[in-house]
């Protein structure tokens, strides 16, 4: 953090990461979404939770970004482990899914403009030759992604366990 209060208007506003400095990082929290469409903006919610809860953990790293970009894949590959967190249209609003996640297969064609969980991974590996040991993909069923920066009844009731299960797989990934 470069010390500024950490809100999700300045969480786009910070210096870019240089990706060629970085280190070795134990978890990576990675996060999606845009505030300004309703319950598209909860992964950013959820990152800022994370950030705030874990403040001081050397171990891990929380980055935010309105898209995945091939950019990442870099810093995807020097973690041990990856947690991304993104909202879902096609799941029922407000239902909560944690799964692994596998580098896409060669072949698939990788997206340049915006990039999924299984697409970063791959390129990580095919770049990289690096990519995280542990990888989840944590969503949450978006009921409106319309404009609007308020999060539907069903996204709001969610909080709470989403923030639960962050906090169960980071203390699991630490200790393992």
């Amino acid at each position: 953090m470069d010390g500024a209060p950490l809100t999700l208007a300045n969480l786009f506003h910070r210096k870019p990461e240089s990706l060629i400095t970085q280190s070795k990082v134990r978890i990576l929290i990675l996060a999606c979404g845009n505030t300004l469409r309703a319950d598209d903006g909860v992964g950013l919610w959820l990152a800022e939770w994370a950030e705030r809860r874990f403040n001081g953990q050397p171990d891990l790293r929380v980055i935010v970004r309105q898209q995945w970009t091939p950019e990442l894949a870099e810093v995807i590959g020097l973690a041990e482990s990856v947690l991304f967190i993104d909202c879902s249209v096609a799941s029922p609003p407000g239902s909560i899914r944690m799964r692994s996640v596998e580098p896409a297969e060669a072949g698939t064609g990788i997206a340049t403009h915006h990039s999924d969980a299984a697409e970063l991974l791959a390129m990580a590996r095919d770049y990289y030759k690096a990519w995280p040991r542990t990888a989840l993909l944590l969503t949450i069923g978006a009921g409106s992604t319309e404009l609007g920066e308020e999060f539907s009844e069903a996204v709001k009731a969610s909080l709470p366990e989403a923030c639960r299960q962050i906090e169960e797989v980071v203390h699991e990934l630490l200790v393992n």
